[in-house]
């Protein structure tokens, strides 16, 4: 296969006798390394080499100006924004938000060589169209909002005059100077320009190439298909075609560069996978199968990435006997862990708090891998810090917290935490010393890429530095990280590689002028190839159409050019896109595709949904067979105690009471951001307790209770303390949980006082512990069930056990039908407890007549909800415990100690 640069060359050679006196411009830096090749190989001999310019250095050359960075741009236009009109400005922080769309603008503008005061003037009367109003006089608002585009065409003017005056220029300005200095430079330079492979073209290019095509005897040579350019309506042919039909120079010169290669025999396929990750995979696979069968290939293989973010996935695909691969675009910076950690430590300082710094923003940087490096060379585990953050339940860190886990003075911890963070420049002076920490660390532990990672940091917070020192626009740490992103954002880490050997990866606008035998295209889908809509400018689509610049539909064109330029040479094509349509990574199989397999020219174009083998796991439920060790550790816990809890957790799941109960496996310590429903059930009972025990042993009094409840916010703000530890309660969330306690409270002893007039009541025993020791048949050791009552009183002769409850509590669940229910069924978990402590209190009491309820404190109007056994033969409910419900409970009971205990029923999991 000979390659387009290859053709090109060969017909130069025939043309021109001296490649010396040539001017090659190219429409990238890349090509030019495979033109040198291609001359080198024509020439056979050396010569000194030609001149070669990609485009943009080329017009450069032409305009006498010097490119300067986006973010150089970007301050350039904020000072003069401040110099343009007397409307109100922004800050600098907000105009970052929107300056980089209008420079987008201003570039196009002046690239296409469009009367910019006149765009403006049109989109200001646009504005003043769509913001009109019925009153004659505007709001301020509305003021500055139409002032800002009255003022967008002085701004414009005033900001390409400053860039000129300064002998700089953005790429549109630069590129309208050059169009407008093209004769001058043709005065000063006579030799042959040659332009290869171009395609769209701005209007300042086409100006100038069609200049000095008229003006020397220069030659342009486009790499097109005749296929596509006879096609009237094919996309991939739109741009050469209107330069046949637009430029005087094709009207008398033939066009250079036409081929026919598209219609010749390939072996293209579509292949269809599910998501990114496949896509890589898919792709090792395929490079493996060319390596197995003809290693040789693999020097004329190119893998383009229609969506550069594939690469790390890609790279750790590549089978490893692959030896020679040669990178052309950079890792992005951005996905290094460096950068996430500065983006942590930017997030816990850019929004001061008096409080300190929230838990979840701190938690997340002290976990970082980089912290922990940090940390590490004092000898502080970052595990152990995190622990007592959530053992204390410290929502807000401060430094007080600080310098109870770690010596807050040392350099390391000062660094990081330091409360000057919150300026700009000690953010800076900080980062750059944490650079520097990590330097040793890594230089220690010979890791060369972080060290290339840290070396591309330093150098950018060097360069905000400048910028800070340079301009005053920047206050604030919010500022700081918005323009911190932005620079990240285009910051890569190169690869080195040879452009002309091995396996080539690069970006689909890389590959242009390159032909390759075998191409591997991935996500080629809607919205990646081509791009699809965006509106990211100010300039409404129906005013682009008006002036002549270019809208997404080119930019589709151009797209659709560069696939099929792609296919044209190649001979094994594989175009593999992502089944799953998704915002991230594109849309539906892109249009290119289905273009391909409904044309009537290419019947060798096969589709395939590829897919992973996927070994259908069947979910049986958990199982744990009981070991004479587990039969061991049940015994000795049995012999220690089962709670009413306890057995109410393997009634709802014996797993969970395997792993909770007898394992001690609870769920991981984390910080109370807002009050857990037991926690604001502990405060309650503690509080009820509290309260309530002056009364033991004596009966409940009106005067004695009024008092009680003036007691009430001191003591539930003392509980507070005691069980929320040092979580805050003075705001949001929590200091609604605070007031609804004693809300519950109040009105439960008001409850109390108004049952004063109807009975009387005396409290015999508060959070009274209780436990005996059961004789059960078939179990040879001694089973203990043990618990804690919240309150047994006397009402009117009669014993009560109250348990209170916080939460949801509804009669059905205490009023019992079948007795084999209430161990199979946890609904009636809350009637299970109630008739462990009644059996607990009356092997210890036997011979008095107790009832067992339920105080709901979130539905006190229900009034206590005592346990009740329904018959169906009868309408009446049994609410007194009688010697006969202790009977059939009992039996209940040790049935279900039984299988607990019995070591030959496993522990199985029950949905929950």
């Amino acid at each position: 296969m000979q390659s387009f640069i290859e053709e090109v060359i060969e017909d130069i050679n025939l043309e021109f006798n001296n490649f010396e006196q040539l001017v090659f411009i190219l429409p990238s830096k890349r090509a030019g390394t495979f033109l040198k090749k291609a001359i080198s190989k024509k020439i056979g001999k050396t010569i000194i080499s030609p001149l070669i310019y990609s485009i943009e250095e080329f017009i450069e050359q032409v305009a006498g100006l010097t490119y300067i960075s986006n973010t150089q741009q970007l301050f350039e236009l904020y000072e003069t924004y401040l110099t343009v009109g007397d409307f109100e400005k922004e800050t600098f922080e907000s105009f970052l938000k929107w300056g980089q769309t209008l420079l987008q603008d201003f570039n196009e503008i002046d690239r296409y060589l469009i009367d910019g005061p006149k765009l403006f003037s049109n989109l200001s009367a646009i504005q003043e169209l769509n913001h009109w109003s019925l009153t004659d006089e505007k709001t301020e608002l509305m003021k500055n909002y139409l002032h800002f585009w009255n003022h967008l065409s002085p701004l414009y003017s005033a900001f390409n005059l400053k860039l000129l005056q300064e002998n700089h220029g953005h790429q549109g300005l630069v590129y309208r100077e050059a169009a407008n200095n093209i004769q001058k430079y043709l005065n000063q330079n006579s030799k042959t320009h040659l332009f290869i492979g171009f395609n769209a073209l701005n209007t300042a290019e086409s100006k100038i190439i069609q200049t000095i095509l008229s003006a020397t005897k220069s030659t342009i040579y486009f790499d097109i298909d005749s296929y596509f350019l006879e096609d009237p309506i094919h996309d991939a042919g739109l741009f050469i075609r209107n330069h046949k039909t637009q430029w005087n120079y094709l009207k008398k010169n033939s066009l250079k560069g036409l081929s026919n290669h598209y219609l010749s025999e390939k072996k293209i396929s579509a292949v269809g996978v599910p998501k990114n990750i496949s896509q890589s995979k898919y792709v090792g696979n395929v490079l493996k199968e060319i390596q197995e069968e003809s290693p040789h290939q693999l020097k004329n293989t190119a893998l383009i990435l229609a969506d550069e973010n594939l690469l790390n996935p890609i790279l750790n695909s590549i089978p490893n006997t692959i030896e020679r691969v040669n990178i052309t675009m950079g890792q992005q910076l951005r996905d290094s862990s460096i950068a996430s950690f500065f983006e942590r430590l930017f997030e816990i300082h850019e929004q001061p708090s008096e409080k300190g710094w929230f838990y979840k923003d701190f938690i997340a940087l002290l976990a970082h891998p980089v912290t922990s490096a940090l940390l590490g060379t004092l000898e502080i585990t970052t595990n152990e810090i995190i622990t007592t953050i959530r053992t204390k339940n410290w929502t807000y860190v401060n430094k007080k917290n600080l310098s109870t886990l770690f010596d807050y003075k040392a350099t390391v911890v000062q660094l990081l935490f330091s409360t000057t963070l919150a300026k700009p420049k000690q953010f800076i002076d900080n980062c750059n010393a944490i650079i520097l920490k990590l330097k040793d660390i890594h230089v220690q532990n010979e890791n060369n890429l972080a060290l290339e990672q840290l070396y591309k940091f330093h150098t950018l917070f060097n360069q905000l530095q400048d910028l800070l020192e340079k301009y005053n626009y920047i206050t604030n740490l919010k500022g700081l990280k918005s323009l911190y992103l932005q620079l990240l954002s285009s910051e890569t880490l190169d690869f080195k590689g040879d452009p002309l050997e091995g396996l080539q990866i690069m970006g689909m606008l890389e590959s242009r002028n390159l032909d390759f035998e075998t191409v591997i295209l991935t996500s080629v889908n809607e919205g990646i190839l081509p791009s699809g809509k965006s509106n990211n400018s100010f300039i409404p689509f129906d005013l682009k159409i008006a002036h002549g610049l270019p809208t997404y539909k080119e930019k589709d064109a151009i797209y659709t050019y560069h696939f099929y330029r792609l296919l044209q040479r190649a001979q094994n094509i594989h175009l593999i896109y992502n089944t799953e349509p998704d915002v991230l990574e594109g849309g539906e199989k892109s249009r290119l595709i289905t273009q391909l397999l409904t044309d009537p020219n290419r019947k060798d174009v096969t589709e395939i949904i590829a897919s992973p083998q996927i070994n259908i796991i069947q979910e049986n439920p958990e199982r744990i067979v009981k070991t004479d060790s587990l039969t061991s550790l049940i015994a000795k816990y049995a012999e220690k105690g089962f709670s009413p809890s306890s057995l109410s957790n393997y009634i709802r799941n014996p797993i969970d009471f395997y792993k909770q109960n007898l394992l001690g496996i609870n769920t991981i310590a984390s910080v109370e951001e807002t009050l857990a429903a037991n926690t604001f059930g502990t405060i309650v009972h503690d509080t009820l307790e509290e309260l309530y025990t002056p009364f033991v042993g004596k009966h409940l009094s009106k005067d004695g209770l009024e008092k009680a409840k003036l007691q009430i916010e001191d003591t539930v703000k003392k509980n507070f303390k005691k069980t929320y530890l040092d979580g805050d309660f003075s705001t949001g969330k929590n200091l609604i949980s605070y007031y609804v306690i004693i809300k519950y409270i109040e009105n439960f002893i008001t409850t109390e006082i108004d049952g004063l007039s109807k009975f009387t009541t005396k409290i015999i025993a508060l959070e009274e512990k209780l436990s005996v020791t059961l004789n059960i048949p078939g179990i040879d050791y001694p089973v203990v069930l043990k618990g804690k009552l919240d309150r047994i009183d006397e009402v009117d002769g009669t014993t009560r056990i109250i348990d209170y409850k916080t939460g949801k509590v509804e009669k059905r669940n205490v009023e019992l039908t079948e007795w084999d229910s209430l161990v199979e069924d946890y609904q009636y978990s809350k009637a299970f407890q109630l008739l462990c402590y009644s059996y607990m209190y009356l092997q210890q009491h036997p011979g008095h007549q107790i009832r067992a309820g339920i105080v709901a404190l979130k539905n006190l109007r229900a009034g206590t909800l005592y346990f009740a056994k329904k018959e169906f033969s009868k309408k009446s409910k049994e609410q007194t415990i009688t010697p006969e419900i202790l009977t059939e409970f009992e039996r209940c009971l040790f049935n279900l100690i039984t299988e607990i205990t019995n070591p030959k029923i496993d522990f199985l999991e029950k949905e929950v």
